[in-house]
């Protein structure tokens, strides 16, 4: 494996989206972990600002039921997009109750169904690893890693900020469950691969 550098043109502060639920207003708009980015809010309460945080919060719930449009910039094709989705807690309560999850009642469902985080774009996804080669035998090969083909962009627990945290990370989980997510070129789907192989096709 090697460690690979990835950039994009000066962008002011942005929402790196890490993760999105299955069945979520932020799924079914087709918004993509580890490679997209919230950089504006467009719509009657937003009036075209650029993105503020502390906003987003508050805008959101707002259009709680009604029709928002976010910026998103996707770090793979280098360019902004218009999305349009709306926020709502209905598929939250359902994948709880399909799941047979434990309710917290104090838990306020997710309205859009991403998990988020502040930072640079210009930087955010400098360290991934590209897969160059996969040992006969070892976890990489059970988990159906792709030499050249894949990329590690990132793991459970969120990105991985620099060079050394992918070692670290290994050496933290020697005989422990590991799951990263890893680009894959032939299926252009950002993937969940965990010691029994693919899972969670996210695209």
């Amino acid at each position: 494996m090697g460690a690979g550098q990835s950039s994009s043109s000066h962008l002011p502060t942005a929402l790196h989206v890490l993760r999105v639920s299955p069945g979520s207003p932020a799924a079914l708009a087709h918004i993509e972990p580890f490679f997209d980015y919230i950089v504006g809010l467009v719509g009657a309460g937003a009036n075209d600002q650029g993105l503020e945080p502390d906003n987003l919060g508050r805008v959101v719930e707002q259009y709680e039921g009604r029709t928002l449009s976010l910026r998103v910039y996707s770090a793979k094709t280098k360019s902004n997009r218009l999305v349009s989705l709306t926020p709502s807690r209905a598929w939250a309560l359902a994948h709880a109750q399909n799941t047979n999850q434990p309710k917290d009642p104090n838990a306020q469902p997710s309205l859009l169904g991403l998990s988020l985080r502040l930072c640079d774009p210009t930087h955010a996804l400098e360290n991934v690893w590209h897969i160059l080669e996969v040992m006969e035998g070892s976890p990489a090969e059970s988990a159906g890693l792709v030499p050249y083909g894949d990329w590690i962009v990132g793991w459970s627990g969120g990105v991985l900020s620099a060079e050394s945290d992918f070692y670290d990370l290994v050496e933290a989980h020697v005989d422990k469950p590991l799951r990263v997510y890893v680009y894959s070129y032939d299926f252009e789907y950002v993937l969940l691969f965990h010691s029994r192989g693919r899972s969670d096709v996210r695209n």
